[in-house]
């Protein structure tokens, strides 16, 4: 599993509400096109945070980075209906920041320890 992160905070007189109902609309979307595994927002408690990354972090899941790379390809048309979805999240959002990570260790990763065949 694959997982991109965003974490972004809102722009001045973004309500947090609207913008979390805005993340479910578009990436429940994207699930239900298979574009994305799952995904999950969450947001910081008490402060506690690494300074810089923001108030809220989405993190979407992918089978691989093929399936990430089908995502990005319907998202970049900028047209229909994952355009509007994209855009009412994208226009709430300020100072977002990506990040790619995997599972560790990976399911193809050979192990020192293992005698291979």
């Amino acid at each position: 599993m694959d997982r991109y992160e965003i974490f972004c905070d809102l722009r001045t007189g973004v309500r947090d509400l609207e913008f979390a109902d805005a993340v479910r609309h578009y990436l429940d979307h994207l699930v239900a096109e298979g574009l994305i595994a799952s995904w999950r927002l969450t947001r910081r408690k008490l402060g506690f945070g690494i300074e810089g990354l923001g108030e809220f972090h989405v993190s979407l899941d992918v089978r691989d980075l093929a399936q990430l790379d089908a995502a990005f390809s319907v998202v970049a048309t900028r047209a229909g209906e994952v355009e509007a979805l994209h855009s009412a999240v994208f226009s709430r959002v300020a100072n977002a920041r990506f990040a790619l990570y995997r599972d560790f260790p990976d399911p193809v990763r050979a192990d020192a320890t293992t005698p291979t065949p």
